[in-house]
Parts: structure tokens; C-alpha cells; sequence
């Protein structure tokens, strides 16, 4: 059943799987979960560790003198950073009585145009009486301030109309001192120049009375700028609700850590290179996925739960049995990334042949899950070490039970079994091992009849049936010299296949 795949062009191989990428990111639930749970209870403990400053707001309705309906709001900002000055702050602080740096209260107060004429002042303090009072001076200091400068830019501008007014009437004093001068005997020619004297006369009394009417303007323009300045809203505490600020920043901390935690799955998933889908990791091992184990449910899962994962072990030990009767070489299981599930298959697996004569399983586990699992169940098969196994003569079939993992002894994994079946967990190996794993056991003549996924993605519609390439054989199968199954009767020679080829690096999968 077991095929290779031709290797994938590199335009047909996607720079990124986004299929891939999001299983992966899910079976990392745990990670991004424990983030936002994490973000969540940080949110809630700042709030309740660190409380916010007592704080007191005041409205202060601002008038200007060049107010206009089309404003975008550049003389209330103008309002905001006067406000922010050192100037306002020793006012308030001088009318407090207080000896705090101006630089140091400016970092506990701040402005905010609410509208064109509106501004807002927020004030903290070390209590709610004292935040009120810092609103009210800061509140009364900007007013005064304001309207200070806008008395003396009335007065600036008072002052310069009148300063053009006294030329005027000097200049007017000159042209009367030249008409009087001239006698009514004069020539008759010189009427001309008298007509345009009494013309600038005319002139300079129009434009004296004209700058006396913008003087008064000026003037009058001032008091409703200073009336029109005033606080709106009197400094008053802002109440501070603990349960909300804990939701709030609960929340923000919960919507944080999520965010991270799946930005680091994937960036985690993507440097990895850990392949999740049955057709990834059926592609890169060379071999078909015969069946799927789902992860052994815990002790608080249900009846019903239970019940499902023993008939999917049973399913599979059938499937392995069937296998391994009709094999005419003994059968190994070497695991990846799941030495206990390896070890409770081939027990299993074991129990299942008894019917059929002596078993006994060859231990090549690094650990001590095999042990363990036979434990659990003593009146099981014989299970033998690596030493005993080659100390001890054959007698009825053996299956052996070893590891891919990194730090494998390669050239032992022959004597484990000529053919074997892969125990692999998902997303455990990186695709380069997968790749060394199929060149290695290439290698050594042991021949892969199929894999076994442990823990799949329960989402996972991927095919995982190699279709589309040779049957899968080792190489240098004609020099394979002949061997014994287990009930000692010699194997017929097996011909010639050509070898299934595997990539040896990630660009030549794609």
C-alpha cells in the first residue's frame, strides 16, 4: 500500500501553508491560552495593586477675541500648551502656598480641548481634597492669565491706533498753520494749492476720527472676552469604580496576551518546521498513514470518551495484527516522539498474536516505558531486553520495539525487525528528521510498511495515502541475504524494487 511521492517542483511547494500553520497554531492552544489567561490575572492585579491617583476635573469655557465659526480649533489647542507652561504653574502653585518644583506639577495636570471655546483640566493629587484644590488654582491661574493677555493685547492695540491718531493731528495742525498763513490777496494762481490744503485737511480730520473709533473698539471688545472666560464646571473628585478598572483591564490584558500568545505560535510553528497533517508527514516519511491513536483521555474525561479511545486501540492492534501475519519478515514498531503510546501498542499487539503461538517483545525503548507498561498488565507477553533478546534462541515471533529519535543507534534498528511500522507523534519531529529518518532506515535495509499517527489534529481532512510514485523499497534489496520469520520456516527471496528516493533537504522537498 505504501508508495513515494516524485518530488514537489519548487513553484508547486507555497512559500507558506496556511492550513498547516493553523493546525499548528491550534495544537498550541496551551500556549496562547496560558498567555491570555496570564494577561488576563496581570490586567486584574494592576488594577488592584495599583490604583489610579486620587484626580478632580474642571471645565473652563475660554473667549476669544478672534473667534470665528470656521475655526478648526487652533486657538483652543494654543489654550491647551499655554496651559503646560511654567508661567501657569508657579501661579497655581503660588496660590496654593506650596514649594513643589513648576516642572514637577506640570507632569501631574493636563489639558484637553473639548470644543473651540471648552477646555478641560485634569489634576492629580495624593488625596481628593487636594486634587480639587490644585484644579481650582490651576482653573483660576489660567483665567487670570488669559485674561491679562488679552487686556494687554487690547491696550498694545488701543495704544498704536491712537500713536497714529497724535500724527494725524499734528500733521493737521501743519496744514492748518499753512492755510492760515495764506492772505486772501494772494494770487489768484496760488488757489489751486489752498484747494488742496483745505482737501488734506479734510482728509487727515476723516482718518483722526476714524482711528478714535477703532481705539474705543479695542477697548470695548475686552470686557466680554473677560466675561466670557470663566470656569463652567466647578473642580469636583473623580470617582474611581474598582470593579470596572479590574474588567478594563482585565479585558485589555486578555485581548494582550492573546495576541502574543498566537503570534509566538506561529512564528514558533513557522521556525520549527514541524509538520502536523497526515499528508506532510506521510510526504516527508515516504510512507503511508495505516491508522490514527487519539491522545490517551485523562481521568476526568467521561464513559463515552473512554469507550471511544478502547475501540480505536482495538481497531488499530486488529489492523497491526493483520499486518504482521501476513508479513513474511518480522515487524518492528519504532516510535517518535511517543515512546509510552509505542509501548502499549506492542503490547497489545502482542496479546493479539498470542493466539497464534509464543510471542515476545524486544525492548530497544531508551526509557523505561515498556517496563512500565508491562507493569500495568503482568500477565502479558515476555518482553526482552536487547541483551537476552540475541542471548536467548528464537522460538515463536518476535516483535521488536525501538526509537527514531535523536541519538538513535541506526545500524541496532536491523536486528529490531526487516520492516517496521512508524509510531509517530504530530508535530513532534522537525521536517529535516523526518527526512533523516526515512534516508536512515533506507539505509539500513528495514523497510517501512507504514506509519501510525499519534495525536493527530482532530480537524485534520488531509489525505495521508502516498498514491503518486513507485512502490517503497530499500535499497540494495537484491543483496539482501535470506532470513527466518519466527515460526522458522525460510522466506522466499523478495525481488528487486527500485528505491523510493528522499529529499535530503527542505528545497528539494518543495
Amino acid at each position: 500500500m505504501t508508495t513515494a511521492t516524485d518530488a514537489q517542483s519548487p513553484a508547486s511547494a507555497p512559500l507558506l501553508d496556511l492550513q498547516a500553520l493553523v493546525v499548528a497554531v491550534r495544537r498550541r492552544r496551551r500556549l496562547w491560552g496560558a498567555l491570555a489567561l496570564l494577561g488576563l490575572l496581570a490586567g486584574a492585579a494592576v488594577a488592584v495593586l495599583l490604583p489610579p491617583r486620587p484626580a478632580a476635573v474642571v471645565k473652563v469655557l475660554v473667549a476669544h477675541k478672534e473667534d470665528q465659526p470656521n475655526d478648526t480649533g487652533t486657538l483652543i489647542s494654543t489654550d491647551v500648551e499655554l496651559l503646560a507652561t511654567t508661567r501657569i504653574a508657579r501661579q497655581a502653585l503660588r496660590s496654593l502656598g506650596s514649594g513643589q518644583d513648576p516642572e514637577d506639577f506640570m507632569r501631574d495636570y493636563r489639558g484637553t480641548g473639548l470644543t473651540n471655546n471648552l477646555m478641560r483640566i485634569d489634576v492629580t493629587g495624593d488625596s481628593d481634597a487636594e486634587a480639587v484644590a490644585r484644579a481650582k488654582a490651576l482653573a483660576d491661574a489660567f483665567v487670570a492669565d488669559h485674561v491679562r493677555r488679552m487686556r494687554e493685547s487690547a491696550d498694545a492695540e488701543a495704544e498704536s491706533l491712537l500713536d497714529q491718531r497724535d500724527r494725524m493731528r499734528k500733521e493737521l495742525a501743519q496744514v492748518n498753520k499753512a492755510i492760515g498763513d495764506r492772505s486772501p490777496d494772494d494770487d489768484p494762481k496760488a488757489s489751486a494749492s489752498i484747494e488742496s490744503l483745505y482737501a488734506r485737511r479734510a482728509e487727515l480730520d476723516s482718518r483722526i476720527a476714524e482711528f478714535d473709533q477703532r481705539a474705543a473698539e479695542a477697548r470695548t471688545g475686552t470686557p466680554e472676552v473677560v466675561a466670557g472666560t470663566q470656569i463652567v464646571d466647578a473642580p469636583h473628585a473623580v470617582r474611581h469604580s474598582l470593579p470596572r478598572a479590574v474588567g478594563t483591564d482585565a479585558a485589555i490584558g486578555l485581548v494582550l496576551g492573546l495576541v502574543v500568545g498566537l503570534v509566538l505560535a506561529a512564528v514558533g510553528s513557522v521556525v520549527a518546521d514541524r509538520p502536523v497533517l497526515r499528508r506532510d508527514i506521510a510526504a516527508h516519511l515516504g510512507a503511508s498513514v495505516l491508522a490514527e491513536l487519539r491522545r490517551a483521555p485523562r481521568r476526568t474525561a467521561g464513559r463515552w470518551q473512554r469507550r471511544l479511545s478502547r475501540a480505536a486501540r482495538e481497531r488499530l492492534t486488529t489492523t497491526l495484527a493483520r499486518i504482521v501475519r501476513r508479513s513474511p519478515e518480522p515487524v518492528s514498531l519504532l516510535e517518535l516522539g511517543c515512546a509510552r503510546a509505542a509501548a502499549v501498542i506492542a503490547l497489545d499487539l502482542a496479546g493479539a498474536l498470542e493466539a497464534d503461538g509464543p510471542v515476545a517483545v524486544v525492548d530497544g525503548l531508551p526509557g523505561t516505558e515498556l517496563a512500565d507498561g508491562r507493569r500495568t498488565s503482568p500477565a502479558g507477553p515476555v518482553v526482552l531486553s536487547g541483551e537476552r533478546a540475541a542471548a536467548e534462541p528464537s522460538q515463536g515471533r518476535r516483535i521488536g520495539v525501538g526509537s527514531v529519535g535523536p541519538g538513535t543507534a541506526w545500524t541496532d534498528l536491523h536486528y529490531l525487525g526487516s520492516r517496521t511500522v512508524l509510531v509517530v507523534r504530530a508535530g513532534h519531529g522537525s521536517t529535516a528528521w523526518l527526512h533523516t529518518v526515512a534516508r536512515q532506515l533506507a539505509d539500513q535495509r528495514v523497510e517501512v510498511i507504514g506509519v501510525v499517527l499519534i495525536d493527530p489534529d482532530p480537524r485534520d481532512r488531509t489525505d495521508g495515502t502516498l498514491w503518486d510514485g513507485p512502490r517503497s523499497a530499500q535499497r540494495g534489496l537484491a543483496e539482501r541475504p535470506k532470513r527466518h520469520n519466527g515460526t522458522g520456516r525460510p522466506r522466499a527471496e523478495r525481488p528487486s524494487m527500485p528505491a523510493a528516493r528522499v529529499p535530503d533537504s527542505d528545497q528539494e522537498v518543495r
